[in-house]
């Protein structure tokens, strides 16, 4: 039964038991004040008619007296004054004819007047401080002879008036009490208790949704009901499973597309450079910008055209795989953007999409150290495989153009030359223009081949590159040839 206590105090501390109990305490005091205000009034009746009986008594052997005919105005004020105590209840009278004529008073005049009611009837007035009390008898119960008004001491009336009331509130509080109690009692464990669990288990259920956390234990379902109240409780188990597996599912389905955006958005910039691919999604026109200043390569592979026809197709494009992969992370190791295969010929820019100084000497670099990856790789008769590589430095226009299967590629005089480099060197050589020699020859060793006959532009002289010079400082950009996991 204690144990009761504390689970039925935590029902008032939510605000829908507050509001129920106070409507219920509100309610109750009404009707209790409705059915005994009547009691009240009939309390105060008595109360007061016990005073008229106390006049009666004073007045109705006077009235059965044979000489009451007879009897003056103040002989008859004498009698009536000798037939009352002092201590009595009536303070004074007022004798009155029955026209209503003032024949005379005793004691403490009444303030009831027989201009203030009916002669024919019995008139009564209760003082406004409730303390006096004035009856006035007509001329018929007084055998039609006088009128006679009483005034009596109504003190004790009040009293008892005032007990009565506190009686009546004492007992209106406790039937209230009692019932509102009552009341919350079965309503709390029935109705209110339930609706707070579920307040919390609501609480708890968007949490665990909110954070991803494991699912609650709910306080509902620590008690089975069979009623309407119990079917809410189901149903908001069934929207919380129904919600936890949809955003699951939205979550899976989330996780999904970021995994297939990341992927497409790697490949895109396996394809394009990231700030060319940047502006290709947020705008479809063509992009071109124009390069004063960088340096191309081209490099090809030596023979490996005739290789193709001694092994299989497969092979072929495993061993070009291989090649070119190590070409990648040399090219992305050193900073530079590569444009594009071509068979078995590889092209790379060096100063583009993003403009930097030192692009001859990277370009350069990459190429000393593409000579040395490609020696690693050995065709079907165990000779290793030999690079022909050509360098050029110019002005370009590098861009996409087209709406679909995109590249970035380079348009210009310098990228035509870099190829005529290529083109017109020699097996295991890297041959370079005089202008990118004039970028280079401070920080390499570079031979002068002397002029050569280029296709379209007559005799040009070019220079071989070497090494890098052993008295100049390695680019901030050389890795150590091998790095990263080349082969």
């Amino acid at each position: 039964m204690l144990s009761w206590l504390p689970t039925s105090l935590d029902l008032f501390k939510a605000k829908l038991s507050r509001y129920i109990a106070g409507w219920v305490f509100a309610s109750i005091v009404l009707i209790e004040i409705v059915i005994l205000v009547p009691s009240y009034f009939r309390q105060k009746s008595e109360l007061l008619g016990n005073l008229e009986n106390v006049s009666m008594e004073v007045l109705k052997p006077i009235l059965s007296d044979p000489m009451y005919q007879r009897m003056t105005p103040a002989q008859l004020l004498q009698k009536v004054g000798r037939r009352h105590p002092a201590d009595s209840v009536i303070l004074g009278f007022a004798l009155y004819s029955p026209t209503g004529t003032l024949l005379g008073t005793m004691g403490e005049a009444p303030t009831l007047t027989p201009q203030n009611w009916d002669l024919r009837s019995v008139k009564r007035q209760f003082s406004p401080t409730g303390d006096r009390y004035d009856v006035a008898w007509p001329a018929q119960n007084l055998k039609d002879k006088y009128l006679i008004i009483v005034r009596h001491n109504a003190t004790s009336v009040q009293a008892a008036l005032n007990q009565f009331l506190l009686r009546i509130a004492i007992l209106v509080m406790i039937i209230a009490v009692f019932v509102t109690l009552a009341t919350m009692l079965a309503l709390g464990f029935t109705v209110i208790a339930p609706i707070v669990r579920l307040r919390n288990d609501l609480l708890a259920a968007g949490e665990a949704i909110s954070h991803n956390t494991h699912d609650p234990n709910f306080q509902t379902l620590l008690r089975h009901r069979d009623d309407e109240l119990g079917e809410v409780l189901k149903a908001f188990h069934q929207m919380f499973q129904r919600v936890r597996h949809e955003i699951a599912t939205r979550q899976l389905a989330e996780d999904q597309l970021r995994a297939e955006q990341v992927k497409a958005e790697q490949l895109l910039l396996n394809i394009l450079p990231e700030e060319i691919a940047t502006q290709l999604k947020q705008n479809l026109n063509p992009i071109a910008c124009r390069f004063d200043e960088v340096t191309i390569l081209f490099a090809d592979i030596v023979q490996f055209t005739e290789l193709s026809t001694r092994i299989s197709a497969v092979a072929l494009v495993e061993q070009l795989n291989q090649i070119f992969s190590a070409f990648d992370r040399l090219t992305e190791q050193y900073g530079l953007e590569k444009i594009k295969t071509i068979g078995d010929a590889y092209m790379v820019v060096g100063g583009l999409p993003t403009a930097r100084p030192d692009h001859a000497v990277a370009i350069a670099h990459l190429a000393l150290a593409m000579q040395g990856v490609i020696t690693k790789f050995c065709t079907d008769t165990g000779d290793p495989f030999r690079l022909r590589i050509g360098i050029n430095s110019g002005p370009v226009v590098a861009g996409v153009i087209g709406l679909k299967k995109f590249s970035y590629d380079l348009w210009g005089d310098a990228v035509n030359l870099a190829s005529r480099m290529e083109s017109h060197g020699l097996v295991g050589k890297v041959q370079v223009t005089e202008t990118t020699y004039g970028h280079l020859k401070d920080q390499f060793v570079l031979e002068p081949r002397g002029p050569i006959a280029v296709k379209g532009r007559g005799e040009m002289l070019t220079y071989w590159l070497v090494a890098a010079h052993p008295s100049s400082s390695a680019s901030p950009l050389l890795p150590e040839v091998g790095r990263r996991g080349l082969p």
